[in-house]
């Protein structure tokens, strides 16, 4: 049996478009960490989600964390409103990246990587901004906005894979199409 080990709306629905039959599972893992690098942070915590859903479940298991970054800072999701002003008046008019990190637990053994997109913003208005923040979309999601929402407006490009934004990259389907999953 698969297992999303994610309460994440967003990774169940990406997931569902290619494997038909997948139960989720959050994971209670501790997602604090003091690592500085992005694709490190995102595949310790990927990693500490699969193996905490494992150790309770068994069968084959996907951890994965999304984290943003810009300067060598990683970008959590917001603790508050001022916090999420903050984030995206500095990703206003700039190149950020966004990393998913990711693990497969399959038959005990890890099948793990890092899918890295470059994001670019336009220059966002403090109105904009305000805006968005009352949406309450950027709440809780990595560097206070959500490509598949409202965020979508403050993108000017991206480089890489849209569904790793979101927080599910398509990479990790075709790793367990590999490993003899039914891809859609």
């Amino acid at each position: 049996m698969l297992i999303l080990a994610s309460g994440s709306p967003r990774r169940r629905e990406i997931l569902s478009r290619f494997i038909r039959n997948f139960r989720v599972v959050p994971s209670r893992a501790d997602e604090s960490c003091e690592l500085s690098d992005p694709r490190a942070f995102a595949l310790e915590i990927a990693k500490r989600k699969a193996k905490e859903v494992f150790l309770r479940t068994g069968g084959t298991v996907i951890g994965a964390d999304t984290v943003v970054s810009i300067d060598g800072r990683i970008l959590g999701k917001p603790r508050d409103e001022r916090g999420a002003y903050e984030m995206l008046k500095l990703l206003s008019g700039r190149i950020h990246l966004v990393t998913t990190g990711y693990c497969i637990i399959h038959e005990g053994t890890e099948l793990c990587g890092a899918v890295i997109t470059e994001v670019k913003f336009r220059e966002l208005s403090d109105r904009e901004i305000l805006a968005y923040i009352e949406t309450g979309e950027p709440m809780d999601k990595a560097g206070a906005y959500g490509i598949q929402g409202k965020g979508a407006l403050f993108v000017e490009w991206i480089k890489g894979d849209f569904y790793n934004v979101v927080g599910f990259p398509v990479e990790i389907i075709l790793r367990l199409r590999e490993l003899g999953f039914e891809v859609l």
